[in-house]
Parts: C-alpha cells; sequence; structure tokens
C-alpha cells in the first residue's frame, strides 16, 4: 500500500468514526430546546427533565464526537499539504469561519447550558438551548460549504499555480453545498428523532418511566416523520444537481453504463466493473433514472462508457452506498410514519419498539452511506475538474509514517468509541432522576 492509498484510508477512518456522534448532536440539541421550550410554556416539570435526561445524553456524545475531530484538520497539513497549498485560500477560510464562529458560540454555550440550571431563569436557559442547537447547524454549515466547493468549484481564480478565492458570495451561495446542507442537516435530525425513540423503545418494553417516555416518544415520532419525507424529498432535486454537474457520479450510482435517452431503472442490478456491463438487470422501471436526474421521462442520461476510464469513480461502492441510503431511507418513512400514528398506543406495539430499538444506528450507515456515495463519487478528483486525488497528497510522507498514524489513531478511537458507548448505554438505561431530584 502506498502512501496515498493509506492516506485516504486514514481519514475515511477519521471521518466516519467521527461522523457517528455528529447527527446525533445535531439531532438531539433540536429536541432538547423543544422540550425546554415546552417546559416554559406548561410549567409541567416533566419537560425540564426530559431536558436533563437527554441533555446528559447529548453532553456525552458532543465530548466524544469533539474529540475524535480534532485529527481531521490536521490531516491537511501532514497528509494532505498540496492540497492545501492548492485551494487553502478557499477552502482554510471557511473551516476558520467554523472553529471561530460556529464551533467557540455552539461550545460555549453548552457549557453555560449544562452549568446554569440553578443561574438562570427557566426561559434564558431555554434560550441557550437554542443558542446551542443554531451554533451546532452553523458548524454544520461551513464545514457542508467547505465541502461543496470541492464538490463544485466556485468562485476562484488561478494564481502563480494555486486556486486563490476571487468572490467569496458565489462560495458560500453554492448551491451544490447549500442541497448537500439540507441532506445533511435534515438526515441528522430524523437520527436524533430515532434515537430518541429508541431509548424510549427500551423503557416502554421494560413498563419503566411509562409516561416519562411515552412524552418523549410522541414529541420525537412527528419530527422523525417529518425529516424522513424531507430527506426523501430533499434528495430527489440533489440528485437533479448532481446529474447536471457530475454526472458521471450519478452514472456510477446506478451502474448506468451507456447513454440513453428515456433511461429506465432497474431494482435488481448487480454491476459487472471489469466487463464494463452488469451482470444481472431486472425489474426496470422505465424512464424512471430519466426522472430521477431532469424530472423528464425523455431525458438522456450519460453512461459510464462515455467518460475516460480515468475519469470514472469505483462504481460498485458508489452503486452499493447508494442503494443502501435510498434503501434505508424508505425503511425510516414506514417507521416515522407507523411510530406517529401509533404515538399514544405506542406501549402496546411491542414489535415495533423492539424494531425500533435495533433502528438506532441504521440512521448514522444511512448518512455514512450518503457520505460515501459523495466522497467515493466524486473521485478520481478532490475537487470536481480542478485538482485530482493523485495530486493532493504529501509526497514527502512515507507509507511507514502513515501506517504508524493509523494504527496510532485505531487504537485511540477503538478506546474513546468504548468508553462514549459504554457510558451512552448506561445513562440511557438509567432514566431520568426522579422528580425534585438534581
Amino acid at each position: 500500500m502506498d502512501a496515498l492509498f493509506l492516506s485516504r484510508l486514514q481519514f475515511a477512518a477519521a471521518t466516519m468514526f467521527h461522523f457517528i456522534f455528529v447527527p446525533i448532536t445535531l439531532g438531539l440539541s433540536l429536541l432538547i430546546a423543544l422540550f425546554e421550550t415546552r417546559y416554559v410554556r406548561t410549567g409541567d416539570e416533566m419537560w425540564q427533565r426530559q431536558a436533563k435526561f437527554w441533555g446528559k445524553l447529548f453532553l456525552i456524545n458532543f465530548a466524544v464526537g469533539v474529540v475524535t475531530g480534532i485529527t481531521l484538520e490536521f490531516q491537511f497539513g501532514t497528509n494532505w499539504s498540496r492540497y492545501s497549498t492548492y485551494v487553502g485560500d478557499i477552502f482554510g477560510s471557511l473551516l476558520a469561519i467554523e472553529a471561530t464562529a460556529a464551533f467557540f458560540l455552539e461550545s460555549t454555550f453548552v457549557g453555560v447550558w449544562a452549568f446554569g440550571w440553578k443561574r438562570l431563569s427557566a426561559k434564558a436557559h431555554a434560550f441557550v438551548a437554542w443558542l446551542v442547537f443554531l451554533g451546532s447547524s452553523l458548524s454544520a454549515v461551513w464545514i457542508i460549504l467547505a465541502n461543496g466547493f470541492m464538490q463544485n468549484p466556485l468562485g476562484y481564480v488561478i494564481k502563480d499555480g494555486r486556486a486563490e478565492l476571487a468572490d467569496f458570495m458565489a462560495v458560500v451561495t453554492n448551491s451544490f453545498a447549500w442541497q448537500q446542507f439540507m441532506h445533511t442537516i435534515s438526515g441528522s435530525y430524523l437520527t436524533g428523532a430515532m434515537f430518541v425513540l429508541g431509548v424510549s423503545a427500551w423503557h416502554i418494553l421494560r413498563k419503566q418511566n411509562t409516561s416519562f417516555f411515552k412524552a418523549a416518544f410522541a414529541t420525537a415520532a412527528p419530527l422523525g416523520l417529518a425529516m424522513a419525507l424531507f430527506v426523501a424529498g430533499q434528495g430527489h432535486f440533489h440528485g437533479n444537481e448532481v446529474a447536471q454537474l457530475q454526472p458521471s457520479k450519478l452514472a456510477a450510482m446506478e451502474a448506468h453504463w451507456h447513454t440513453q435517452k428515456g433511461a429506465g431503472m432497474s431494482l435488481l442490478v448487480i454491476p459487472d466493473e471489469k466487463n464494463e456491463k452488469n451482470l444481472v438487470e431486472a425489474i426496470t422501471i422505465p424512464g424512471a433514472l430519466s426522472i430521477l436526474a431532469f424530472n423528464d421521462p425523455n431525458a438522456e442520461v450519460k453512461g459510464l462508457l462515455d467518460f475516460p476510464k480515468e475519469d470514472r469513480p469505483p462504481v460498485l461502492i458508489t452503486f452499493l452506498a447508494f442503494r443502501i441510503m435510498v434503501g434505508l431511507g424508505a425503511l425510516f418513512i414506514a417507521l416515522m410514519g407507523l411510530s406517529w400514528l401509533w404515538r399514544n398506543v405506542i406501549e402496546q406495539k411491542t414489535l415495533l419498539l423492539r424494531v425500533l430499538l435495533f433502528a438506532i444506528p441504521l440512521p448514522i450507515v444511512a448518512l455514512q452511506a450518503g457520505w460515501v456515495v459523495a466522497e467515493v463519487g466524486r473521485q478520481p478528483w478532490i475537487v470536481w475538474g480542478l485538482m485530482r486525488t493523485s495530486e493532493a497528497h504529501s509526497v514527502v510522507v512515507d507509507p511507514g509514517q502513515v501506517w504508524f498514524s493509523l494504527i496510532g489513531m485505531c487504537l485511540l478511537y477503538t478506546v474513546l468509541g468504548l468508553a462514549g458507548f459504554a457510558l451512552l448505554a448506561k445513562y440511557a438505561a438509567k432514566g431520568p432522576l426522579a422528580p425534585g431530584h438534581g
């Protein structure tokens, strides 16, 4: 394995592990703010207990997420120095804004929220909860704007052999980035809702604090249904933009080899990347791929064979990740629909409760699959059409150095992950404090 492959593996491992915690942080921050707002409006102590219980899980998850995200930015300077030199003027400015404006805002108000229960009024504390939610979402905005530049570079000029920022507004209004943001943020709110539903299901099945967790369930279920439907609808529009700007990615997502007008979509496909064809294509819906790509059943969709081999993304990985994401998305709509429909009698629906308990990690799997589609499907470009991944890694770093740091990182992340998951499981199973305590 050469240094390029190992550097890609290391960045993928760090990113995917870190992103286990990010969606839960984003989703729980919204629900905690909603719980506190209900407490302010009703004066019912139960809603304050909701905020405290889920807030404890939020803080554990937030702490592990922060620690596991630190290494990512260091890798731009160590493993990907040529990339940083070439586009650092643009990419670096967005990450700097995220750190100084959004992350510090979020971190500061997380501290105020955690230690301000007896020092702030109920209204002020609820306002801080909304600021935590805002800070979390703003962090996601700037990070995804940086990634959006890699997907659809805008607002730059090439000067002295590097890309320099020429139009900041073009970068921050990049429609591709905002499509990514809406897809990711809504998926994260769905993740938070399903986390609350799953933990609540565990307690309801055991008849522990049933009224408390039924209230949490009834709050999370409509949010989960709304987000599941929004993700699916918005994903279609994002697919339209992918078809326009990254046609080879779209072709890989569907293992679509031959350019066609009125291209159909097959539900059962087995790609054969080596021989540039599909071994199986069954249950084909006429015109469906053209509709997905261009909202027109007669539109022409480019096939992979229209692109040089060196410009095609890895087909099998992109194809499978896309199928996993879409399949899980359909499952979430069904689960959230049933959860909302039966939210008031959920203690009677033991099968659904068991499914929701085991479904807790599935939204994270779907989000991870979506990012695999976005990142692997962008290859061989690290910045689409501007810089290849093979041109971006640090040439002075040898494989042995990357192996050493990769193994060390994996060992550290394993310890952090086990500790984080153990704490989450412990306090989730423990349940809320009794009324009037803590």
